[in-house]
């Protein structure tokens, strides 16, 4: 199963819309959502910082800020 990360902050909106439109995808597609946090976790505060929303694909970097929604649905046909 594909395996769709979302990196995100506590009361993030951006990050919110971002969950939301992969959720609406998930009509479209089979794939799980995995949400992470990255408050408090210097490491991730680091890597991702002020660039949450940052979403995987199967680990492989795909959108930050914003889910592009066309783009999302050319990668996850091709899986």
């Amino acid at each position: 199963m594909v395996e769709v990360s979302i990196y995100s902050r506590s009361n993030c909106h951006l990050c919110d819309v971002a969950l939301e439109v992969l959720e609406q995808m998930q009509s479209e597609f089979s794939f799980t959502i995995n949400k992470k946090l990255i408050d408090g976790n210097l490491e991730l505060e680091e890597k991702y910082g002020e660039s949450v929303p940052v979403i995987l694909i199967n680990n492989e970097p795909h959108d930050f800020f914003r889910v592009n929604p066309e783009r999302f649905r050319s990668v996850m046909s091709k899986l």
